[in-house]
């Protein structure tokens, strides 16, 4: 029997070319070496290649002369950060217009609607729309590069794109805001940025613009632009108080009739305020000039460039908010290399439809839906036999990837993970996480099952939004990657919590192109922000690792001291509770009048029942919530963590509150990007916190 004749029935594409090669070779060869040498030769011939750093993983970044140990990418031939990477690209107008060069005019933004394909408009048609937004606004008296600015209100779609690429070619300033805030946080932008014009998606939020009007909220607002149709009464209502309602056709009829010569921004021009729904106060007003998100978007290109390639054949997913940084930086790479937008529909729960249909290449996405993605995969595998399937499996491929190999056509992918792979489209090669920590054991899990390069990233909005980033072919979790190639990254010393920067610990402080100018109209919070030698502070606390990569250990913002004068760092000690399996989402709280911590945990309802069961109660969610002895032993189990990971005794709480309410965005509790709103938090559950401590005697 010939050698390829032992694999005919096996469907792996290697075996495909094994049958194939071993066709070629002269009988006296097998005979002579035999079937298993023959495929030997072949396998160590075409084995899957490791993808080559792009510089020494051992050494990811290097530290910069002039003693304050500050570090930069490795990947850069000196001590300046990366301000661009293309020479006629320097503002995001620029972006734009090489996109539409690179792509010949090809298509751009894709919309569907339900049960449809996607359809596409090219690069040319968002131009020519963008230039007659654009004019309209020139038309109608705006200024360039200064007030008034110019608001977007609605969710992703074509209409963003082309309203922001509009500013952008006559030198205009856009503020985005989105329905998550909550209304207080919108009327106070509205004030702090006084803008007369805003573009809204729906009517419904044309109706909340103009309620905050006739409150006397906003009250430079005198334009409100809807994308969608709508009925007359609105129009009569914004008359009532002094505010004029049209469609977007509308406008783009006027700026077809009046067009105007474009004028193109320069770097140092401002581009945006991005607000930021702060976990405590009110949003902060972010002011990001061109040069900010070029440099940022030229870092990614740069970190990545001998790893992947971004062409006109590739697709995103627009999905995550186009009101935050991250999105936004995805998306100028994309436009940046003439590739394709494709919006999901609007609603979350059809995301999955819209995978499989637009088949992206490129899916940016957050922690959230990282953990979603593992919970499903696992909760599916519902027996022992399918569990150590998955286990195995995910653990053979894994070490493909510490060998630094990154593919979807292994005999595990065939057989296990094709239809994880299929769910996201079959087509993804790229993805990035940021905006939140990820578990190291999901990541690790969903780069083995995905078989696509996955990065992940730590910044913020001041920083346009990263500052540090994995480099290809460091696939290992459990940190955010080396300083990106547009920023300086040093730890400075937090005394109060013993982290010394000698020691390579401290508070992560940020320095470069991308960092923002400033918070628009606040020059004290600015202050807080930016040091006089113009390093952002970011509140976080980092390790340098010994490969020069950084890891996020703490967070240095919501100190507090106890009454005998402990500091305390509640979100760490927050992360150790949430290993406590029965434990969702933890909120510790402390004041200096007090002596001790209590909390208020969520229960995870999947987990609680069975979890409760093994202790002997049974019940509903609601009932074993309600159980005294059940929150009796989830207390016990959390401080059996906390004594696990090392937290000292003042840090362990001495009670808990058990709330069947989750903390989300939805009922203000979370940030958009999933922070928890402690001041929210603390009024939310005021009278089971002061039960708490009237309760427990020390």
């Amino acid at each position: 029997m010939q050698a390829h004749d032992l694999f005919r029935h096996l469907r792996m594409p290697e075996l495909d070319d094994v049958r194939q090669y071993m066709r070629t070779l002269p009988t006296n060869t097998l005979m002579g070496f035999g079937a298993f040498a023959a495929l030997t030769t072949y396998w160590y011939a075409t084995r899957p290649r490791a993808l080559k750093p792009p510089c020494d993983l051992a050494m990811q970044s290097v530290e910069v002369e002039g003693g304050e140990h500050v570090r930069r990418s490795s990947l850069l031939p000196s001590d300046e950060p990366l301000t661009y990477y293309y020479d006629n690209v320097r503002t995001v107008y620029e972006i734009f217009q090489r996109g539409l060069e690179v792509s010949n005019g090809g298509p751009c933004l894709g919309v569907r609607k339900p049960n449809q394909p996607y359809e596409w408009i090219s690069y040319k048609e968002v131009l020519e729309r963008a230039e007659y937004v654009g004019s309209a606004l020139r038309h109608r008296g705006y200024k360039l590069a200064s007030d008034p600015y110019v608001g977007i209100f609605a969710q992703n779609r074509p209409e963003w794109v082309i309203i922001e690429q509009a500013c952008y070619t006559y030198s205009m300033v856009v503020v985005p805001l989105y329905e998550t805030l909550g209304t207080d946080a919108i009327s106070y932008i509205l004030n702090k940025a006084a803008m007369p014009l805003i573009f809204c998606d729906k009517p419904d939020k044309a109706k909340l613009l103009l309620d905050a009007v006739e409150k006397g909220e906003a009250p430079a607002l005198n334009t409100i632009i809807i994308m969608e149709s709508f009925d007359s009464d609105l129009v009569e209502c914004g008359k009532k108080c002094g505010v004029e309602v049209l469609s977007m056709k509308e406008l783009e009829e006027v700026g077809r009739d009046h067009r105007h010569k474009p004028v193109p921004p320069n770097p140092e021009d401002l581009a945006v305020i991005c607000f930021t729904s702060g976990t405590t106060g009110n949003p902060k007003g972010a002011m990001l000039t061109h040069q900010n998100i070029v440099s940022n978007v030229s870092a990614f290109v740069k970190a990545t460039e001998k790893a992947i390639v971004i062409d006109t054949e590739d697709v995103l997913i627009s999905f995550l908010p186009l009101a935050h940084m991250f999105e936004r930086i995805v998306e100028c790479v994309m436009l940046c290399h003439g590739a394709r937008i494709g919006f999901f529909q609007g609603d979350i729960r059809l995301l999955m439809d819209d995978l499989k249909t637009l088949q992206p290449t490129v899916f940016p996405v957050v922690p959230r839906l990282l953990n979603r993605m593992f919970d499903k995969i696992f909760g599916q595998a519902n027996t022992s036999l399918k569990r150590w399937i998955l286990d195995f499996a995910s653990k053979r491929k894994e070490a493909e990837i510490r060998s630094g190999v990154i593919r979807k056509n292994s005999v595990w992918d065939k057989l296990i993970f094709r239809k994880i792979q299929a769910s996201l489209g079959g087509r993804v090669k790229l993805m990035v996480t940021g905006a939140a920590p990820v578990s190291a054991s999901v990541l690790t899990f969903l780069r083995a099952a995905l078989g696509c390069q996955f990065y992940e990233g730590y910044g913020q909005t001041e920083c346009t939004a990263g500052c540090s980033l994995t480099i290809p072919g460091d696939w290992t979790a459990g940190h955010v990657g080396a300083p990106m190639p547009c920023s300086l990254i040093k730890l400075v010393d937090v005394e109060e919590m013993n982290y010394f920067a000698v020691k390579g610990e401290g508070e992560i402080c940020v320095k470069g192109p991308n960092v923002f100018q400033g918070y628009l109209k606040d020059p004290e919070k600015t202050a807080e922000a930016l040091d006089k030698d113009g390093w952002l502070h970011t509140g976080d606390v980092g390790k340098w690792l010994p490969n020069g990569t950084l890891k996020i250990i703490d967070r240095k913002k919501h100190i507090f001291k106890l009454a005998q004068g402990e500091y305390i760092a509640p979100e760490k000690i927050e992360n150790v509770y949430m290993r406590s399996e029965p434990v969702a989402q933890v909120f510790v709280y402390g004041e200096s009048l007090q002596a001790f911590l209590i909390a208020v945990v969520v229960p995870d309802a999947e987990i609680l029942s069975n979890w409760a069961k093994k202790k002997g109660f049974e019940g509903s969610y609601e009932q074993l919530c309600k159980n005294k002895d059940v929150k009796k032993h989830i207390l016990e189990d959390m401080l059996k963590v906390g004594k696990e990971f090392g937290l000292k005794s003042f840090e362990q709480v001495k009670g808990i509150a058990l709330s069947t309410e989750p903390f989300s965005v939805e009922n203000g509790l979370l940030t958009p990007t999933l922070k928890t709103k402690r001041r929210d938090l603390q009024k939310h559950f005021k009278s089971q916190i002061d039960e708490l401590y009237t309760s427990i005697r020390m």
